[in-house]
């Protein structure tokens, strides 16, 4: 019986060299996301005359939390915070089983011109903004949603949810055939397929479209901006803008404000980190 021959010292200097070499870029890569963050965080903390004298890079040479409590007075931001956690969290919620039930008509039902009708909701995902809020704005003046968050609720849910039903009619085309007439046989219906064989097996899927519809709803600026006009139903990206004047711009304010609006999302993204793991990890097996 021959032994393999021991590899030589060259081609372990050249894999460790790679290693290395590797190892770097993704340290300078994290570096230069990190940057900008690290940025906010020292800037938030200078006053204004200390930016004014020194530049964005330089340290402060005091901390200043000034800014911190003037924004968080001037813009009302405990209401603001939470018209944009109850908006988002509910957008979230519909968009995603919205979705589901869409692609459960889709994917498994098999509707009749399936791919055209999920080209539709592709093609309407991917219409600007711009495009909509006319419309969009005509029709809440017609059924009195005028500066009232259910507007938002309601247009944001349809729009995520254009998504949501892309993907998920995506994995429920491929589901097994055999499974679903294996629950017919055993009695089920049409609603107990959807709850016991289809929905436990999509589930950690719903879970990273929930994740993620939240988050993008809650930095939604523009359609917000044009549908809320009342202080007392603006969500933090509104709140934010405010700062920003014709003339002047508090440079260190906005810092303090961008990074305590952006503490919320922070801390929803680490509390559901592992649930966003898992849902990828149980994606990418199944």
């Amino acid at each position: 019986m021959t032994t393999a021959p021991a590899p030589r010292t060259s081609d372990r200097f050249h894999r460790g060299a790679i290693r290395w070499v590797v190892l770097a870029a993704v340290g300078l890569g994290a570096l230069l996301m990190i940057a900008p963050f690290a940025l906010m965080v020292m800037n938030a903390f200078k006053s204004p005359a200390d930016y004014s004298s020194g530049s964005p890079l330089s340290l402060p040479t005091e901390l200043y939390t000034d800014g911190l409590a003037y924004f968080w007075g001037r813009v009302n931001f405990p209401v603001k915070l939470w018209n944009s956690v109850w908006t988002s969290a509910l957008v979230a919620v519909a968009a995603t089983f919205l979705s589901l039930f869409n692609a459960y008509a889709l994917g498994v039902g098999r509707v009749r011109g399936r791919a055209w009708i999920i080209a539709v909701f592709m093609i309407a995902n991917m219409l600007p903004q711009e495009g909509l809020i006319y419309p969009l704005f005509t029709m809440a003046q017609e059924v009195g949603l005028t500066d009232n968050p259910w507007s938002v609720v309601i247009i944001f849910t349809v729009i995520q949810s254009a998504f949501g039903t892309y993907l998920l009619a995506s994995v429920l085309g491929t589901f097994p055939r055999a499974l679903l007439e294996a629950a017919e046989l055993d009695g089920a219906g049409r609603w107990q397929i959807l709850w016991r064989v289809v929905f436990p097996i999509v589930r950690p899927t719903m879970s990273v479209l929930m994740i993620f519809f939240f988050i993008w709803t809650w930095n939604e600026f523009f359609i917000p901006l044009v549908m809320l006009t009342s202080n007392d139903n603006q969500t933090v990206p509104i709140a934010l803008s405010s700062l920003q004047g014709d003339r002047m711009l508090d440079v260190p304010t906005l810092n303090a404000g961008a990074l305590v609006s952006l503490v919320p999302t922070f801390l929803f993204f680490l509390f559901f980190q592992r649930t966003l793991t898992r849902g990828v990890t149980a994606g990418a097996v199944k």
